[in-house]
């Protein structure tokens, strides 16, 4: 149909042409509509009106908000004001590390004495404090309180050391750094890398000789610190809130910049997008310093008035004795965590829990419904959507394998998109006339989204580094003179616009002239393992066109069988899926969010001369995995043994 053509003009057009009377012309361009292939619009609408109108109130719904909250020039504490007026007695935070609960008016006091000290203490707005600590309720009234003063938080990953470590403090121009009792030894190795005066203040009492020199308690000057509101900073709605940075898979970490409308609109859409209620109690097993645990997750409470469980740290065994005590009825998951759930013996706590939904990303296709079944979870919301993007999608009708959709019917409404791109370097295919190429359904391309900066919900805040932001800019993508933010992550979208994720950037590799998918046949090695962590990846061997694959098992009880491995092999993945190299190692290394970190495994490969663990190459001759020497690395050097 061309553009700029109504319906109703070419029904004149048509009426013209074949001279019949209105019901006669309406019927006769209906059968020529489905004759020509207007069925399939039909198919696709009556499967997904329900879906995209739904999805359509949640985007109008949240946009009215945010149009509210930046006529008012409200901040994410001027909306915990609201929750807190609403129901200053009801339980806003359970750390179940301490059993400690916290009332929204408890919350809100706490916060009101960091803010008040801080500000004694000659912080002002802008100045940034890092936060160095692991799970717990005075987490979330320390930057809460820093943002009533508008002091913004560095939200640092607890399991950083030395130098990634002071690169965050460094990056972030933190003028304080707040750590825990639990973070005095990593405080102590890093203080000496500092290159200025940082203060520091340690949350809880300790001995002071296991703590850097000069080192304040934080926690008694607290008790002496007004609790009543401090004065309004004069902050606004996408001034900077906290910041919270990658990690680090590919490098040092990146910080990016969280402004409050971006906290409150990405806690708002799940909370609306998923049919959240007021009574809902989330189970909040994830790290603060990540925005799905401290967005995601603990926004539902700060900003939508709802009860979070803070976990310390996750773990597999505790997972449903936890949600039954404290009687949750939505769990968080991220990465790995629900492939270890399912690795964990079968107990009776879990079909005794109230859960009725689950909340993240990465829950792997290949698993899905052996999740929902076992555990009777009616409902998986999942969703795609990194702390910096522009472009966040939700499975909001719980479509098997989908991280999200966007509407066919309307797909201009939400103005995202699939473009073609080469999937080794992610370099974008364009036009002759220099736009991007927009993806077919079942076409894999890169998720961009259409940068407005004046618009909340489709503006990109970026990083605290310039040139880190550029990389993530393209310009000329949907229009001439437009800019879009790069994903660096390839979906495949299907006829109804449900989005599959596919690979992050850089992990799809090409092999005999095939595209390999790492996600894909991760999560299909890990099954025949038995629920293994396996990481695959590429690797260059000389004389060969693309990479191999290359796959890092995790068997640190050296009980993988070779050879009914290879047999599952054939089964389950075509012959050039199969990794060509195995890599059996104590265990895979993951980030703080459950990420397996695949960049110095990619950089070792299969030299048996770098790699202390076994290695293993597939005999294409034997049709078996043998063990992979000096010799027979040789040998694959020399292009003697054949691949």
């Amino acid at each position: 149909m061309l553009r700029g053509v109504s319906c109703m003009s070419l029904l004149l057009l048509f009426k013209t042409v074949v001279g019949l009377p209105w019901f006669q012309t309406i019927s006769a361009a209906l059968v020529f509509y489905i004759g020509c292939g207007g069925w399939k619009f039909l198919k696709v609408f009556y499967k997904t009106v329900g879906r995209d109108v739904r999805g359509a109130i949640t985007l109008v719904r949240v946009k009215l908000q945010v149009k509210r909250h930046l006529r008012e020039k409200n901040t994410v504490p001027m909306i915990f004001k609201e929750c807190v007026k609403r129901h200053p007695h009801k339980t806003a935070l359970i750390f179940e590390g301490t059993g400690a609960l916290w009332t929204f008016k408890e919350l809100d006091e706490y916060s009101n004495a960091v803010a008040n000290f801080l500000y004694a203490e000659g912080f002002r707005s802008g100045d940034v404090v890092a936060l160095f600590m692991e799970n717990c309720n005075e987490y979330v009234g320390l930057w809460l309180g820093m943002a009533k003063i508008g002091v913004e938080a560095a939200l640092i990953n607890f399991n950083l050391r030395l130098d990634a470590l002071e690169h965050c403090f460094s990056v972030s121009n933190s003028k304080a750094v707040v750590f825990g009792q639990e973070m005095s030894q990593a405080m102590n190795d890093v203080y000496s890398m500092m290159g200025k005066y940082i203060r520091l203040y340690c949350l809880s009492d300790c001995d002071p000789l296991t703590i850097p020199p000069g080192t304040e308690f934080l926690s008694p000057l607290l008790q002496s610190a007004s609790r009543l509101p401090p004065k309004d900073p004069g902050r606004g709605f996408t001034d900077k809130l906290f910041y919270i940075y990658t990690s680090g898979t590919t490098g040092l970490p990146k910080a990016a910049i969280v402004v409050h409308s971006r906290y409150f609109r990405m806690a708002a859409l799940v909370h609306y997008g998923f049919g959240m209620q007021s009574d809902d109690v989330i189970y909040d097993c994830l790290p603060l310093y990540h925005s799905a645990g401290n967005i995601v997750g603990l926004g539902q409470c700060i900003v939508l008035g709802l009860t979070v469980v803070i976990k310390k740290k996750f773990s597999a065994s505790r997972f449903w004795d936890d949600c039954i005590k404290y009687n949750c009825t939505i769990v968080q998951y991220i990465g790995e965590i629900c492939r270890y759930l399912l690795n964990q013996p079968v107990r009776d706590a879990e079909a005794q829990h109230h859960v009725r939904m689950a909340l993240g990303n990465g829950l792997r296709p290949a698993i899905w419904k052996e999740f929902m079944t076992r555990f009777r979870i009616p409902q998986i919301a999942e969703f795609y959507g990194a702390t910096e993007c522009n472009c966040s999608l939700g499975n909001f009708d719980n479509n098997v394998g989908s991280c999200g959709f966007n509407s066919r019917i309307l797909p201009f409404v939400y103005p995202i998109r699939l473009v073609k791109v080469n999937e080794d370097t992610m370099e974008l295919i364009r036009n002759p006339d220099g736009l991007c190429i927009p993806c077919q359904p079942g076409e894999p391309g890169q998720l961009v989204g259409r940068i407005i900066q004046s618009d909340p919900l489709r503006r990109f805040d970026g990083y605290v580094n310039e040139s880190a932001t550029n990389k993530k800019i393209a310009k000329n993508v949907f229009k001439q003179g437009d800019m879009a933010y790069l994903s660096g992550d390839v979906l495949v979208m299907d006829e109804y616009g449900y989005m599959y994720f596919r690979d992050r950037a850089g992990d799809t590799f090409r092999w005999k002239g095939e595209n390999v998918s790492t996600t894909e046949v991760e999560g299909i090695l890990s099954r025949l393992l038995g629920q293994a962590d396996v990481v695959v990846y590429g690797v260059g061997v000389p004389g060969t066109e693309g990479r191999a694959g290359m796959a890092a098992v995790a068997d640190p009880d050296h009980k993988c069988d070779l050879q009914k491995f290879v047999q599952d092999l054939k089964k389950s993945l075509p012959g050039y899926a199969h990794p060509v190299f195995l890599r059996l190692l104590p265990e895979v290394n993951k980030t703080g969010t459950y990420k397996f970190q695949k960049t110095e495994m990619r950089k070792e490969s299969f030299d048996p001369n770098v790699v202390k663990d076994s290695l293993y190459v597939l005999d294409s001759i034997q049709g078996k995995y043998i063990p992979l020497d000096h010799e027979v690395y040789q040998r694959i050097q020399s292009g003697k043994f054949k691949l």
